[in-house]
């Protein structure tokens, strides 16, 4: 029921269109590409870093 539809989209799209208008969108497309490639980055050397030992111990 709160599903986008089709329209929905072309709606969302004219109005990104007209906002940024057509020249800006592919770099702000890349732009966006690459901070989420960075982001992503990040949350793997977290998730890495978390599942390292470090040879202390918090139990008491």
């Amino acid at each position: 029921m709160n599903a986008l539809k089709p329209t929905h989209l072309i709606v969302l799209l004219v109005v990104v269109m007209v906002l940024f208008g057509a020249k800006r969108l592919p770099d702000s497309a890349r732009s966006l590409g690459r901070s989420l490639r960075i982001f992503k980055s990040e949350m793997k050397e977290l998730q890495e870093d978390d599942n390292k030992p470090n040879g202390e111990s918090t139990d008491k």
